[in-house]
């Protein structure tokens, strides 16, 4: 280790947080080993050799969207050959057809659909927790509660209490991308701006609705921008805490907009899945969310920082449409195999973190 490597080891050791220069720094550093090293010790302290999954059921509303994001293979208009919205009815039998399977969470995400009133995101909430209300609801991204307030004129916080009352259990962490208006107004102008996002995760923690957070990295951000973006999460999470994991999503630029981009390498996959557990110190769990990252790249971030590898999803379509060459879903059997083979324990938990089962 070099002096500066040292220095930032010493801080690791004695919980003292780390610097925006740190940071950079070990973006800048080409020695993966020490960064590992350090990320996994944090790791290890936080939750041991436990690597924690869920057994959920992604169900996507819709992907007619008014959003048009540059990064987004996912949203349509309404006039195209694969354009589809679920009637409530459609989205209830969905997420039934995997209560059997054994789920904990429905994770409810959809697109920004230009006509579907707020009463419909409502009632589908309702009746899925209705009929089972065992099963954890984490359901819309800070820029679906955004958008919900816009077309209905009503505060973030008047949105998360009726959703909270339908049966909303918790916020998924999507829709954060990099929380840099500049790059927002290049890729996405027609959604939440950084402080919209930031201010209905911290509302919802307000409410005692916990949340998960994201960054997608890889497309047109610098180093700088994501450790700005990491240091943003973790200031939010000083003043009003509620964020339970943090998910960093490689871009996945195929059928999107920025197509010409070359996908993220594994070795930035593993570098930012390490840094993230470095300058997230106040965020318990980082999460490897093997969709996008896929299983290999997946298994060896345990020993970057990662504690947790999502779910069994069942199917998920919004990553597949940009080119995630993973399963669109994977059995419990499956997932308990790949973090033993890892050499850590599997533990399955819901979707606040209690644990259900140890393998």
């Amino acid at each position: 280790m070099d002096r500066k490597m040292l220095e930032i080891a010493d801080k690791v050791k004695n919980d003292i947080r780390l610097s925006r220069e740190d940071g950079l720094y070990l973006y800048s550093c080409h020695d993966l080993l020490s960064i590992g090293e350090l990320a996994r010790y944090k790791k290890l302290k936080v939750s041991g050799d436990n690597i924690f999954f869920n057994v959920n059921r992604h169900i996507n509303l819709s992907n007619i969207c008014v959003s048009k994001c540059q990064f987004c293979a996912f949203g349509l208009e309404k006039n195209e050959s694969t354009a589809y919205l679920m009637t409530t009815d459609q989205a209830f039998e969905y997420g039934a057809q995997a209560v059997n399977l054994g789920i904990t969470e429905f994770h409810i995400v959809s697109a920004l659909h230009p006509d579907m009133p707020f009463d419909y995101y409502v009632e589908v909430i309702k009746r899925l927790h209705d009929a089972y209300p065992h099963i954890h609801i984490q359901a819309f991204t800070g820029v679906e509660i955004h958008y919900f307030a816009q077309i209905t004129g009503l505060s973030h916080r008047e949105i998360l209490q009726a959703l909270k009352e339908a049966g909303l259990g918790s916020m998924p962490g999507g829709g954060a991308e990099i929380l840099n208006d500049n790059i927002r107004n290049r890729l996405c102008p027609n959604k939440a701006r950084s402080d919209e996002w930031l201010n209905v995760h911290r509302t919802a923690h307000q409410l005692g609705i916990k949340t998960n957070c994201t960054m997608l990295y890889g497309h047109v951000e610098t180093f700088s921008d994501r450790i700005d973006h990491l240091i943003s999460l973790r200031t939010l999470q000083d003043q009003d805490p509620g964020f339970q994991s943090f998910i960093p999503l490689p871009f996945l630029p195929d059928n999107t907009r920025l197509s010409n981009l070359k996908r993220t390498t594994a070795l930035d996959d593993i570098k930012t899945m390490a840094i993230s557990r470095l300058m997230l110190d106040n965020i318990e769990h980082i999460k490897a969310f093997w969709v996008m990252l896929g299983i290999d790249v997946a298994q060896l971030s345990f020993n970057f920082g990662a504690d947790d590898i999502d779910g069994t999803v069942v199917e998920e379509k919004i990553m597949h449409a940009a080119g995630a060459a993973t399963k669109k879903g994977i059995t419990k059997a499956e997932l308990i195999s790949l973090v033993k083979e890892a050499g850590f324990v599997p533990v399955e938990r819901d979707t606040l973190y209690n644990i259900i089962k140890e393998y």
